[in-house]
């Protein structure tokens, strides 16, 4: 089985769109044995070869769609022909995309989800080869003792797929430009993600992974900071939310000793709030925890009470530098992810499969207007040497 090109790089590419079609199905075969001494041998023509299918698979340790991009045609080898003596034509050989776990799959047709990749080696067909047709030993029978009918190869299903990346983690970081989004998963786990001094130093969602004592793990998601109007295309605008739509928890980190003319504390929540709420109001409902960072600048835990008392809701205080606050907002963290996890359904259902089921009985179910042909006189006599019912002379 061949496979798409899958090596990673630094790029971050989470929506691409491409073209799949399954590998036409082979003609039949019209042929009639010849040999020596059998003057009328009979039909021979064997079966045509299947096309190849087109399978998509949800692969760990694919990063992003950045392979896809640049290449957005996906066919499938086509069957071979039937041959003489029944020899059944070769099947196409099937091609197998791998994409990120966490990948939507829509048709771009219809705009409608066709299935969520959210399993490690979850596979699905895309588009399904046609069937190979029949030759004309098929049609043999004591009435029909010379066919010349045959079945042409039926083409494979052809679509244009739109594929969407939502990164799968269990704790999502928002906030406002320079809050200490990437310090914070830098001391949280064994991501290095790039850290400056001004704004919009993460420009794609940077993932890590955060260990615990007895075994646990947490999977945590730096969002690109946002900005007030994001949701209209300010700053990098919202097109990474929808990484965080999967968490099941949101980490809001504020400054709490914001520079000279930068929104308060408590003005930078609302700011994100606001987009939050303007983006996605499902996502806004999600579990939070306000935390507020660097709190080894002086008059930092006053900011943080102050900020506390106008929202009406605790704030944890920790410092990305020093590391004070770590460990118990990682226990928090781990707490509110358990309980939002089993609050979860078991399963959410792709929400048209039934599009994916009818092209992999494809090749199983025989078309009612699948067209039988057959070879004319002329076509015949070109194509073979008619043997005769006289002796062989010796």
């Amino acid at each position: 089985m061949r496979r798409a090109a899958t090596t990673t790089t630094a790029y971050f590419v989470d929506e691409v769109t491409i073209h799949v079609r399954g590998g036409r199905g082979g003609d039949g075969c019209v042929s009639f044995r010849r040999e020596v001494f059998v003057p009328k041998g009979g039909p021979d023509g064997g079966d045509g070869g299947h096309g190849g299918t087109v399978y998509m698979t949800a692969r760990t340790g694919v990063d992003t769609l950045l392979d896809l991009a640049g290449r957005h045609h996906y066919h499938a080898e086509s069957g071979r022909p039937g041959m003489g003596a029944n020899c059944a034509g070769r099947g196409g050989e099937d091609l197998e995309i791998l994409v990120p776990v966490g990948t939507l799959v829509y048709d771009a047709d219809t705009n409608r989800l066709l299935k969520d990749l959210v399993k490690p080696d979850e596979r699905i067909v895309v588009a399904a080869g046609g069937r190979g047709g029949k030759g004309n030993a098929r049609y043999a029978s004591s009435t029909n003792q010379a066919p010349r009918q045959y079945q042409p190869g039926l083409p494979g299903v052809e679509r244009t797929l739109r594929l969407e990346l939502k990164l799968i983690a269990d704790v999502g970081i928002v906030g406002l430009p320079n809050a200490g989004k990437s310090t914070l998963l830098a001391r949280l786990t064994h991501a290095r993600p790039k850290i400056a001094d001004y704004p919009f130093t993460t420009l794609t969602p940077q993932l890590g992974v955060a260990e615990l004592s007895d075994f646990r793990r947490l999977v945590l998601a730096d969002i690109p900071g946002l900005l007030e109007g994001a949701h209209e295309g300010v700053g990098l605008g919202d097109a990474f939310l929808r990484h965080i739509e999967r968490t099941r928890v949101l980490v809001h980190l504020i400054d709490l000793c914001p520079p000279v003319g930068a929104p308060t504390p408590a003005e930078a929540y609302r700011i994100i709030r606001n987009e939050l709420e303007k983006y996605s109001p499902r996502l806004a409902r999600r579990e939070e925890v306000i935390v507020g960072n660097k709190l080894d600048l002086t008059d930092a835990e006053l900011s943080r009470e102050m900020l506390a008392e106008e929202l009406g809701r605790p704030v944890l205080a920790i410092s990305g530098v020093s590391g004070e606050g770590i460990r118990p907002l990682l226990e928090e963290l781990w707490t509110r992810v358990q309980a939002a996890r089993a609050a979860e359904p078991e399963e959410t259902p792709a929400a048209h499969p039934r599009d994916l089921e009818l092209d992999a009985a494809l090749r199983d179910g025989e078309p009612a207007d699948w067209p039988t042909l057959e070879m004319s006189q002329s076509d015949l006599d070109a194509a073979f040497e008619w043997p005769t019912d006289e002796e062989p002379k010796t």
